[in-house]
């Protein structure tokens, strides 16, 4: 028994058991909201959003649209990494949506504007997100302004300046941008036959290896090297860490210009493969960013766990969308969605919990202990 309870204390036991807890209630409560809406078709469109690329019965669609989803990972991961990095250094970064924002405006005008090539591009969208950052981390450092305030204001200031700077190369006829393919193929990532894999899937890329990639390097440096000790330690207590001769301020600002860099790789990865074109007339700032904050905490705010709980707030996002649409509304999807991600927020309350039960219950067998032992 002892066994068991120091196995519920590790701490990667406790995250992986509260993610699944959470999965499994923002599932329940999404079926319940089917059987409200549509009793009939409820089981059979959760069990659709499960699948997501299962749905389809031939081998080449699945492998298709399952590329698909992780190309939708890759820039999903990135936001996830840029939240989680922020916050193991005491600094809640909500603006990795304005960072991703103005990583895809770079990148995407450095392609269609400047004819650069793609690693050009993907630099200067990692380099538009890591300024954008700094901003918030120096107000931060150097005028105590709350990086969530300065943030929030930094995200639609940076949406309302991309739709303008990539209004300059955007369709005549539309509000969207001009395609990579037909404006400057190099700009695109370079598959390396990846996209064979998935039945010649065109938009699966090296970005997917590449974004796992940065998060095992993201957990190295958090976990096993001087900076990321430094880093930790000025976000427990940044009195302390200067008292250590630590530079907080730097760090500070040192921090969220790694955030703001890894939510600007993230877009670079995603609009560099062409899957997507932006609108330049778009009034509210891309879900990619606070989705990531999502699954920063479902992952446990691990590096290692981001990867997974990334694909699986994908996973499900992609399969709402083959929810019948004659049963539920097309916004159907966003709602289940939104439930699960929702619940994923409370994965540190569960893993609070836990811990305390733990507490009580070793509490109540030492106290059993010691009164078989007076007797």
């Amino acid at each position: 028994m002892k066994q068991n309870n120091s196995i519920l204390r590790n701490k990667g036991v406790q995250s992986l058991l509260a993610s699944l807890l959470c999965i499994f209630i923002g599932l329940v409560m999404g079926y319940l909201v089917l059987l409200v809406i549509n009793p009939a078709g409820a089981w059979e469109a959760i069990l659709t959003i499960i699948k997501n690329f299962f749905y389809y019965p031939s081998g080449p669609a699945r492998m298709k649209y399952f590329g698909s989803t992780l190309v939708k990972t890759a820039p999903l991961l990135m936001c996830s990494l840029s939240v989680l990095f922020a916050y193991k250094v005491g600094l809640f970064n909500i603006g990795a949506a304005g960072q991703y924002v103005v990583g895809a405006g770079a990148s995407l005008y450095c392609a269609l504007g400047l004819q650069m090539p793609w690693f050009v591009c993907l630099i200067a969208g990692i380099l538009a997100g890591a300024v954008l950052g700094g901003i918030s981390g120096a107000l931060k450092a150097y005028r105590n302004v709350n990086e969530v305030i300065s943030c929030i204001m930094l995200n639609w200031i940076s949406l309302y300046l991309v739709n303008a700077l990539l209004s300059n190369v955007k369709e005549s006829a539309s509000p969207y941008t001009l395609t990579l393919s037909s404006t400057n193929p190099g700009a695109i990532i370079p598959s390396l036959g990846l996209g064979e894999l998935f039945s010649n899937n065109q938009y699966v890329t090296i970005a997917i290896p590449l974004t796992v990639v940065v998060g095992v390097l993201v957990w190295v440096l958090l976990e096993k090297t001087k900076l990321g000790y430094e880093l930790r330690a000025t976000g427990y207590n940044k009195f302390a860490a200067k008292y250590c001769g630590m530079q907080e301020k730097r760090n500070i600002i040192l921090t969220m210009v790694i955030a703001g860099g890894l939510a600007g790789f993230g877009a670079g990865t995603f609009f560099l493969t062409g899957f997507e074109q932006w609108q330049c007339t778009q009034s509210s700032v891309p879900a990619m960013g606070f989705n990531g904050i999502a699954a920063a905490f479902l992952g446990g705010l691990n590096p290692i766990g981001a990867i997974f709980s990334s694909y699986f707030i994908q996973h499900i996002t992609n399969g709402g969308a083959y929810v019948d649409k004659t049963m539920y509304s097309a916004q159907i999807s966003d709602l289940i969605s939104s439930l699960i991600i929702y619940l994923c927020g409370f994965v540190l309350f569960f893993k609070t919990a836990l811990t305390a039960w733990l507490d009580r219950r070793a509490e109540r067998r030492a106290a059993q202990e010691k009164k078989g032992g007076e007797a």
